[in-house]
């Protein structure tokens, strides 16, 4: 009887290192596929050529913070060490439980397409804190030749304030949300990515509570659709918020793409938005302007809205 109860407790205990084994690695895991620009399908020409990376080699900086959010994490152009120019910025808001060291993947995708991407290691991003302290870090950086005693800031003098977006996913798509709307630094940001932000009911019952009809700078909207609507925000709830927005809106599904995916699915588009509106770049506008816009034609995705000035 003993040799069986050891047997059965070497069992147990077999299962449960392998569930802490489990736990840890699901834990570690990235959220977005390291290699998401080459898996993810594209339906269009200006959608594949923002999904892959851009040409600049990109370098990471962090530094620690007394917040809840413990860091700030900066990826960047390596060129932007030892070049005199200034570069736009994308700054990055959470999904629920999602820190910005879970999808590094995605800020590197942008970076390597000349911006300076700051995000924070922040859980509960739906009311804006961690983008607008990430603002004002920023600000910190740009105006101080050191940081540190002794030591050159890098990005001294190389933040472009004139052109800085926002985007985030889920519970930080609100974030995006509010952080134009409610945050100190509001009107700051030029252009904006609210990636399935939690519905308008949900939110609510959350106490996440915004206000899109304040939206007052260029906004894309875009959720999943098919095989099981997007569970955060289903077609109709999308257009809700998108018809509560004033002007200068976008709004698209995309098709069999589950909630947690279209923290990266759609980042052709993304990326594509934020070139033209951060960069000036003309082709990557006829995506999203004119009558023949790719977003239209484009058949990964439905229910596609267009409201642009």
């Amino acid at each position: 009887m003993k040799k069986v109860l050891k047997i059965i407790g070497i069992i147990l205990l077999i299962v449960i290192i392998s569930i802490i084994i489990l736990l840890m690695y699901i834990g570690n895991k990235p959220v977005a596929p390291t290699d998401y620009q080459q898996r993810v399908e594209t339906g269009g020409e200006i959608e594949a050529k923002y999904m892959a990376n851009g040409s600049f080699e990109v370098s990471v900086y962090e530094e620690p913070v007394l917040q809840v959010f413990k860091k700030y994490v900066i990826y960047y152009p390596a060129e932007l060490e030892t070049s005199d120019k200034q570069y736009p910025v994308i700054v990055i808001c959470n999904g629920s439980g999602t820190p910005i060291s879970k999808y590094p993947a995605v800020p590197k995708h942008y970076a390597s397409w000349g911006f300076i991407v700051i995000g924070t290691e922040e859980e509960n991003a739906w009311n804006g804190f961690g983008p607008e302290m990430s603002i004002r870090h920023l600000q910190r950086l740009n105006d101080n030749e050191q940081i540190e005693e002794g030591k050159a800031n890098i990005f001294y003098h190389k933040v472009d304030f004139s052109n800085v977006g926002i985007v985030g996913h889920s519970q930080g798509g609100v974030g995006v949300l509010n952080a134009i709307t409610a945050q100190v630094h509001k009107d700051i940001y030029k252009a904006a990515v609210s990636l399935s932000p939690t519905n308008k009911e949900l939110a609510h019952a959350l106490e996440w509570d915004y206000d899109a009809s304040l939206v007052n700078v260029p906004i894309m909207l875009i959720s999943g659709a098919g095989g099981g609507d997007d569970w955060v925000v289903t077609g109709d709830q999308l257009e809700n918020i998108y018809n509560d927005i004033p002007d200068n809106k976008i709004m698209l599904r995309r098709n069999n793409t589950v909630h947690n995916e279209v923290l990266y699915s759609p980042d052709g588009y993304v990326t594509a938005w934020f070139m033209w509106h951060l960069q000036g770049d003309e082709e990557a506008a006829k995506a999203f302007a004119g009558n023949n816009a790719e977003i239209l034609i484009n058949p990964l995705y439905q229910d596609q809205r267009i409201a642009i000035k």
